[in-house]
């Protein structure tokens, strides 16, 4: 029997090169490193419900992930959220209204890869450190030191930084993602006893530590008897504050928040911090996907295309397509 495939990572590229592959015939066996699936799409379950503090929402250009958004909406996975839009700048704030179709999973953003990963096999809590090439075979090893194989190809769909590491083995690859840089991103997520009194679900940020924020509850199927709301952010404000304590961040950007709100904002009876070292690419690229075909080494992600949620389902499509056409 041929030996599977390996595919590094569970985000949502990952899990759409996987979903190719699989329905191509194509045995796989998936890892990461954290405990669940979603990668920059993951949800914290905390006491103020579930709260999505990477991914916000996604849009749908690509006539191809059109048409598989509209499948996962048939299928309950997502919905589309319209929240009453705001932007600040110049110390005002703004209603900004827009025609654009934004969606998100329900209940969670990351009910999405957990769908689609379904029964596929998968090693969780198992970061790979080091994908090394036998006489006929590739193989794995983990941070633990176990040793994971044989597989006849390898996928590998973490961010850029992660997969240069990764690709050791074809130096153009990795020259290629260690050419990306990714900016971080601090999320913040608060929750109130009362909501707060204010019409802003969703916000567009300038001249402030913060980028954006949401009223994580106007997203469909986050009802919760607390106001949630998540806040990112600049990348260029994480950056500058990349190590300081969670506690710091939260009244940091606690405070940004109280100043532009445009209401009263009690304390949190609930905060989380969480810190995105490679929230995003810092800038779009064309190529799908990384291919050495001779080798047997993929590669993909987001920061292969635009950099977002969409681009990153499409780049799993596109690693998934040259593997098989590989094959033929």
């Amino acid at each position: 029997m041929t030996a599977p495939i390996a595919i590094i990572g569970t985000g949502l590229a990952g899990l759409s090169a996987a979903q190719a592959l699989h329905a191509a015939g194509q045995r796989i066996q998936l890892f990461d490193k954290s405990r669940g699936s979603g990668g920059r799409m993951a949800s914290k379950r905390s006491d103020a419900g579930a709260l999505d503090l990477g991914a916000q929402y996604f849009t749908a250009r690509d006539r191809r992930f059109v048409e598989v958004v509209q499948h996962w909406q048939i299928r309950g996975w997502v919905a589309e959220w319209s929240p009453c839009l705001y932007h600040f700048s110049d110390g005002r704030l703004s209603a900004s209204p827009d025609e654009q179709v934004r969606w998100v999973g329900t209940p969670r953003m990351s009910a999405i890869t957990r769908a689609l990963l379904g029964a596929l096999p998968v090693t969780f809590s198992c970061r790979i450190t080091e994908v090394f090439r036998g006489p006929q075979h590739w193989h794995l090893q983990d941070a633990e030191g176990a040793s994971h194989g044989p597989f006849s190809h390898v996928l590998i769909a973490t961010p850029a930084p992660q997969a240069s590491t990764l690709l050791a083995a074809a130096p153009k690859l990795a020259g290629a993602a260690a050419s990306v840089p990714m900016d971080p991103t601090w999320a913040v997520a608060l929750a109130f006893d009362q909501p707060l009194n204010t019409p802003v679900e969703g916000c567009f940020v300038q001249d402030s530590p913060l980028d954006w924020l949401a009223r994580n509850r106007s997203k469909p199927g986050r009802e919760t008897h607390l106001d949630t709301w998540v806040l990112h952010a600049t990348s260029a404000w994480s950056r500058d504050h990349l190590d300081l304590s969670k506690e710091a961040v939260t009244e940091q950007l606690y405070g940004a928040f109280a100043e532009l709100i445009g209401c009263a904002v009690p304390q949190a009876a609930f905060s989380v911090a969480h810190r995105w070292l490679y929230a995003r690419p810092t800038s779009a690229h064309q190529w799908g996907a990384l291919a050495d075909a001779d080798l047997g080494l993929y590669a993909c992600g987001d920061w292969c295309l635009s950099g977002r949620v969409e681009g990153a389902w499409l780049s799993g499509q596109e690693a998934a397509r040259k593997l098989l056409e590989h094959l033929q």
